[in-house]
């Protein structure tokens, strides 16, 4: 049995322990993770644990522990140069502003009133102005007289000198006057000019994500257009010969659940999916991963497979030909540890390749530990809140990696799912989140760190 087959026996062993229970084997252990490092330290230990092979590392792969290869790959996205445009409000959604956002003009541009009811002046009873009320999107009224009121409508233009507005279920006419039910203030329900902001305040820093609130408080604010960072632009690489795309698995040959999946799911992690293509394990494929690691238009080459040290393993020679650096090479987590992190040129202008292991539930690890890091730092966009659920149940633990466990989150737990080996995707189809489980594992009632998958937690507005 070669390392690597000895390593996915035990991933499928710790599975197998999993779904003997109801939810999750059991197993003692816990750990507390370390302390955050800053940014500098995060970087000085990434690169030096790339040349540290762990215990029971694989294949030959000089693992970093897992938080540090996710350190790795936020300072790989951050270190390259920013693209900017400017798009119209309807294609900024999901990007990020590039700019801070200013008002360019007061909210409310004009004193409003804030109901339906009667713009008045001065103290009551007041004579009704014959004629029509003022409404919204109407020419600047009239001014009032001291002792008159008007029919207004919300988001009219309060006339000048108007003392106060009287919602209509506050006051009552009798013939030509006006009554209030209840004492009146001066300025009540009118919104004044300026009440939200004035022209020249920061409304939004640049490195805030477009949401659909922001872009009504852009237009708001006067503006057409945005300047934002677009989407990191992604091509998907399956790479295999014995994957097929329609019908049933036979002869050997399994169906590809990798296309399917990971399209979307970059999008959602606010990637451009420019494309997917399938490429072989022969010496034709290599020469394929080869063209498009080193053509691709793409800001990020996402590879499945290939990964380990295998006879048709080709991404490691690929990158090798290609001149890439490796900044990941393996990491300390389960499933996964074959996953990569690339850069393909110089820092600044360089291109980066995530290769994934071709099992689908190390793909996601793989997704969640590389690509949504460093797609993020690319984007510009901010980390993800770090936050912690406590686990129901036991949750087995490798000897000395980190595991990635599928789990639902049910009110103030994290419940551990069954069908979580490396090749399974029925456990993270029912998930929202994936624990992280520290070495040795984690007793019930135990606080872990958990990752939310990008359709629970709301992700991209694509």
């Amino acid at each position: 049995m070669t390392p690597t087959d000895a390593e996915g026996a035990l991933d499928q062993s710790l599975a197998g322990a999993a779904g003997s229970a109801s939810t999750t084997g059991s197993s003692p252990g816990s750990a507390t993770p370390p302390a955050r490092a800053t940014a500098e330290q995060a970087l000085e230990e990434a690169l030096a644990l790339v040349s540290r092979s762990p215990e029971g590392g694989a294949g030959g792969h000089r693992a970093s522990a897992w938080p540090q290869a996710r350190e790795a790959a936020v300072h790989a996205g951050a270190g390259v140069r920013p693209r900017t445009h400017r798009v119209p409000l309807a294609e900024a959604l999901g990007e990020v502003l590039a700019a801070n956002l200013d008002a360019l003009t007061d909210l409310p541009s004009f004193d409003t009133s804030a109901m339906d009811g009667w713009a008045v002046a001065g103290p009551g009873p007041w004579s009704v102005r014959a004629g029509g009320g003022v409404l919204a999107g109407s020419d600047r009224p009239e001014p009032l007289a001291d002792g008159e009121a008007v029919r207004i409508a919300t988001g009219a233009r309060i006339p000048a000198d108007t003392t106060a507005v009287i919602r209509s279920e506050h006051c009552r006419e009798s013939g030509t006057q006006l009554f209030a039910d209840r004492p009146v203030l001066t300025g009540q329900d009118i919104r004044p000019r300026g009440q939200e902001c004035r022209s020249g305040d920061l409304l939004l820093p640049a490195g805030s994500l477009v949401t659909p609130a922001v872009l009504g408080l852009a237009a708001a604010a006067g503006y057409d257009e945005l300047a934002t960072r677009p989407r990191p632009r992604v091509e998907i690489l399956v790479l295999g010969d014995e994957l097929l795309t329609a019908g049933r698995p036979h002869d050997g040959l399994i169906r590809d659940a990798l296309s399917p999946m990971l399209g979307p799911w970059l999008t959602r992690l606010g990637a451009e999916v420019i494309g997917t293509r399938r490429l072989g394990d022969d010496p034709a494929g290599a020469e394929a991963l080869f063209q498009a690691v080193t053509t691709s238009a793409a800001d990020v080459v996402v590879t499945t497979g290939g990964t380990a040290s295998g006879p048709v393993d080709h991404v490691h020679p690929v990158l090798a030909r290609a001149g890439a650096e490796l900044l990941v090479d393996g990491v300390a987590v389960r499933p996964g540890h074959p996953m990569l992190l690339a850069r393909i040129g110089d820092r600044a202008e360089g291109r980066h390749l995530v290769g994934l292991p071709g099992n689908p539930l190390a793909a996601v690890s793989g997704l969640l530990t590389l690509a949504e890091p460093l797609l993020r730092a690319l984007a510009g966009r901010r980390r993800r809140p770090r936050y912690t659920a406590t686990v129901q149940d036991d949750v087995p633990g490798h000897p000395h990696d980190t595991r990635l466990v599928p789990v639902m989150l049910s009110g103030e737990h994290a419940v551990p799912l069954r069908y979580n080996g490396p090749a399974m995707l029925r456990g993270v189809a029912a998930a929202d989140a994936l624990a992280v489980v520290p070495p040795h594992g984690a007793r019930a009632g135990q606080d872990l760190e958990i990752l939310d998958l990008p359709w629970a937690s709301g992700g991209c507005f694509t």
